[in-house]
């Protein structure tokens, strides 16, 4: 049998009407202590966001979302329903400081045991779900690029319901909530000059700060107006690159998606790098002024370029500067922006949210914080070319605080003991060690690439994204940055390592059941009103599947057009995980110069092989 098509002609409205759960949570933010109810919301269209604040294409969405709520602040109810993926993002101080690190300027439903998510069968972050205002599911969107689509569909429910005389305006349920004034506010990555002196990035801010080594005296700060939004990541030339380029420090400007430089002599900022559009393409090159990138967390200095973690699509590309800026070129170095972790050639490789990186002693290599799969990982030169090795972590859902050994080589079975959450920063010592922002661990871990094996160095830290180390005569330290904490503080390098024996963790989302053997697969597009699949060149979607543990998928793995495609999963496995990569492109209807809009999501889904489990699976990419 063939996979039935997906639909992608019926609008979204045609299909049978489903009313919306209700809204079931540990308790409401933003709403100034008062719970809010479907009911509540009646006469408004609602729409549902399901996100996790580690998940970058959760915060692209978030970005997405804002001129939607701007454009209908009387008819349009958004919510946010934070469903965490790890354990660190349960905790109630958690998800509060992500509200207010992230400028969420709405209603927050805090869903820490996943009730409302599984009541709305969510799949994956991100996932929204449109309400209309009579209380009914009209769709089901996963993934980024639905902000037009979704303008419009609130569009038309706007008008649908005022013409039925169910249409009720009013007042938005948020209330802004008091914070604290802080010098700081979620700091995010340092960087530390010759004379003792750091520069730090002040993320909430939007500005880079120059301290003194006392950690508290302000030299000077660059940005305000626009300038920067949540820079991230930090990078202090060498010295004969600044001078020709006419730029000592590169910044990781995260929301606009963007590489910028500083002038410490002049303070001139400068763009070197990115469009200031967020890339929606799955590959990418060429000159860096006309190349758009996505949510740079990172910078480090390797060899002859500059090394960047492309959080945004899970890669890692390279800047080749140049005195002319206009011929400065960019290129991917590694990852094929599927999630996850596979070793190997960099072409072949998955990342996963890269967030950290840092420069071997030796320059041999680049030591990487991969945070979606909490891990640590390196990229060195073999003989083909750039390869990615994994020293401690297993997957996108499992996580933990334990010391012990990490991985053996690539290539070998030997899997190890120690476990991270969510790690953001790596840090080189002196003894060519690398310190670890366990950063929803709250500690600094160290690994040890001479024995293989990890200890942790200091606990009780809020959410560390980054360390820079500091050695005198009275010894070597970190100055951690603390980034929940909205400071730097020194850490001192204990003369004996703590060893943690804490459990393994895994993320807990209900299992999808499937019958082994023969599975057809269905992802769900439906172009939003106003659009069409655009086939000029060919079939507009594409579909990646591969599956883990290895051996659970037989056939069907791989990358083709189309959004269909037959399975056949092992029998014998009892359980796995499904990864599921899609893209679709759609432009608007009889317009000279159509725009195009590009959707895409990544899904790894639990499955659970039962011999009466169905035989198709339907993903939701924008339908019902």
């Amino acid at each position: 049998m063939t996979p039935a098509a997906p639909e992608t002609t019926a609008t979204l409205r045609s299909r049978a009407r489903v009313r919306a759960p209700e809204l079931v949570g540990r308790r409401w933010l933003n709403t100034g202590g008062v719970d809010v109810t479907l009911a509540s919301l009646r006469g408004r269209v609602v729409v549902l966001d399901f996100w996790t604040f580690c998940c970058v294409n959760c915060l692209h969405v978030l970005e997405e979302l804002r001129p939607v709520e701007q454009r209908f602040p009387d008819e349009l109810v958004l919510i946010g329903v934070h469903s965490p993926k790890f354990e660190h993002e349960g905790e109630p101080a958690a998800v509060e400081a992500a509200v207010s690190r992230y400028a969420v300027h709405h209603p927050v439903l805090d869903d820490p045991d996943l009730v409302t998510w599984r009541a709305h069968t969510a799949r994956a972050w991100p996932t929204l779900v449109v309400i209309d205002p009579e209380g009914y599911v009209v769709a089901s969107l996963s993934g980024e690029g639905h902000g037009p689509g979704l303008a419009g569909l609130v569009g038309e429910l706007v008008e649908e319901h005022r013409a039925k005389a169910t249409l009720r305006r009013g007042d938005t349920p948020y209330v802004p909530p008091t914070l604290p004034a802080s010098r700081m506010s979620f700091p995010g990555k340092a960087v530390g000059l010759p004379d003792g002196s750091l520069v730090v990035s002040d993320t909430a801010h939007h500005q880079i700060v120059h301290l003194e080594a006392d950690l508290g005296t302000e030299r000077r700060r660059w940005g305000g107006d626009g300038t920067f939004d949540e820079p991230q990541g930090l990078l202090l030339l060498p010295a004969d690159v600044a001078a020709e380029i006419g730029l000592d420090l590169l910044v990781a400007d995260s929301v606009h998606h963007q590489i910028s430089g500083i002038s410490f002599a002049t303070n001139e900022i400068r763009v070197v790098a990115g469009t200031g559009r967020p890339l929606r393409a799955r590959s990418g090159g060429g000159l860096a002024l006309e190349q758009d990138i996505s949510t740079p967390w990172d910078l480090a200095w390797w060899g002859d370029r500059v090394v960047i973690a492309m959080a945004g699509v899970h890669q890692l590309w390279e800047l080749r500067l140049d005195a002319d800026p206009a011929a400065a070129t960019l290129g991917i170095l590694a990852g094929t922006t599927q999630e996850g972790i596979r070793d190997g050639v960099a072409a072949t490789a998955w990342l996963a949210q890269p967030s950290g990186l840092a420069t071997s002693a030796d320059g041999s290599c680049i030591w990487i914080a991969d945070s979606e799969t909490s891990a640590l990982r390196s990229i060195s030169l073999g003989a083909g070319g750039p390869e990615l090795s994994t020293h401690v972590g297993t997957g996108l859902f499992d996580f933990g605080h334990r010391d012990g050994s990490g991985h053996g080589p690539v290539g070998s079975e030997q899997v190890g003991e120690a476990l991270l959450q969510h790690p953001l920063g790596v840090t080189v010592l002196p003894d060519g060690s690398v310190a670890v922002s366990d950063t929803y661990n709250g500690a600094i871990r160290r690994y040890d690439p001479v024995t293989n094996s990890v200890t942790t160095l200091a606990t009780g830290l809020a959410e560390p994204s980054d360390a820079v180390v500091e050695t005198d005569v009275e010894g070597t330290r970190l100055v951690v940055v603390e980034s929940a904490a909205h400071r730097l503080v020194r850490v001192a390098l204990p003369a004996e390592a703590q060893l943690v024996g804490g459990p393994a963790r895994r993320t807990l989302r209900p299992a999808t059941d499937l019958a082994p053997g023969v599975v057809d697969l269905v992802v769900a597009f439906t172009p939003p009103t106003g659009q069409h699949l655009d086939d000029r060149y060919g079939d507009p979607t594409r579909l990646v599947v591969s599956a883990s543990p290895e051996g659970l998928l037989l056939e069907g793995d791989g990358s083709a057009a189309g959004l269909t495609r037959r399975l056949r999963l092992a029998r014998g496995i009892p359980a796995g995980t499904l990864h599921v990569s899609v893209q679709a492109a759609a432009c608007d209807d009889e317009v000279e110069h159509a725009a195009c809009h590009l959707f895409q999501q990544d899904w790894g889904i639990p499955l659970r092989l039962v011999d009466d489990g169905p035989h198709e699976l339907t993903l939701e990419l924008r339908g019902v």
